[in-house]
């Protein structure tokens, strides 16, 4: 009996100490305050939220709860597509979705579909569902389909701030774990580790999918292409480019040694090697010899 019951207690704190950590590490909106849209009263907050909810009444009465195993089991084939379409590894988006959702369980998933607890900026044209969280009544987004949440968490990480992510191997669920931390996606100074924790206890990474280097390199020019659009700077790479007659190329956003060698059929040590570089650093506007 005491056993039993130390187990209980055990258990107990693991659940609170899982709902605190995801708690503090919620993301903020993107960008600075002009981003967010303006505060709004608790009763304009709660007409607004019951409308949501009755809107969606048949889903959520419907709603079984998920374990993680069988939330796992329902989203991992979106997973393995956002994956494939831009590069973000399967284990990650899955283990972002079981964090951020409580497993599927969370209010913000059971009733407005949000998954990744997205907020409302003011660019969203889309409904809205209010709910305390860094603020008060701060506005998140509302999805018609769980599936949309996951197509706008890969949209939402298309962002100047996370743009060397997309670089990484498409299986480096610790490198994307790791970048998203530094890149201030959540507030919590452990979620690189959470997630990873995440991911190892559920072997999410059996999800995740390695890629030739062509199939990369096509990847990235066009995800960091998308990206730089988004940012109002558009570039265009293909695999192989001309040689130009100056035989310089300029540096641009998103830019690295590896894809500029190999978009002029070099590797990368004779890249470094016509221009005299000790190491792989390049700057945006720096012009790079590529060819003799």
């Amino acid at each position: 009996m005491i056993a039993a019951g130390y187990r209980n207690l055990l258990y107990f704190l693991f659940i609170t100490l899982v709902f605190f950590c995801s708690c503090s590490a919620r993301k903020k909106a993107v960008g600075n305050n002009k981003n967010v849209p303006p505060a709004i009263s608790n009763s304009q907050a709660n007409d607004n939220n019951k409308q949501i909810q009755k809107a969606n009444a048949t889903a959520i009465a419907a709603f079984k709860p998920y374990t993680s195993l069988t939330y796992i089991d329902r989203f991992k084939t979106i997973a393995i597509q956002e994956m494939n379409l831009y590069g973000i590894p399967a284990s990650i988006t899955l283990a972002q979705g079981l964090f951020e959702s409580g497993s599927g369980n969370g209010e913000l998933a059971r009733v407005a579909n949000n998954h990744f607890g997205i907020k409302c900026t003011s660019d969203w044209k889309g409904r809205s569902y209010y709910k305390d969280d860094d603020g008060k009544n701060d506005c998140f987004r509302v999805y018609d389909h769980p599936e949309d949440s996951y197509r706008d968490h890969s949209e939402f990480l298309k962002r100047k701030r996370y743009a060397a992510l997309f670089e990484l191997d498409k299986n480096d669920y610790q490198g994307w774990a790791n970048g998203l931390s530094t890149a201030g996606y959540a507030t919590n100074p452990n979620y690189a580790q959470l997630l990873i924790g995440v991911i190892q206890k559920y072997n999410l990474d059996q999800y995740d999918r390695p890629e030739g280097e062509i199939q990369k390199i096509k990847r990235e020019d066009r995800v960091l292409t998308q990206i730089n659009q988004n940012i109002g700077i558009a570039i265009k790479d293909s695999l192989v480019q001309s040689t130009p007659v100056d035989k310089l190329y300029t540096v641009k956003q998103g830019d690295t040694l590896y894809n500029i060698s190999k978009r002029f059929a070099l590797t990368v040590d004779e890249l470094k090697a016509l221009n005299n570089m000790a190491d792989n650093n390049i700057k945006i506007g720096q012009k790079l010899v590529i060819a003799k």
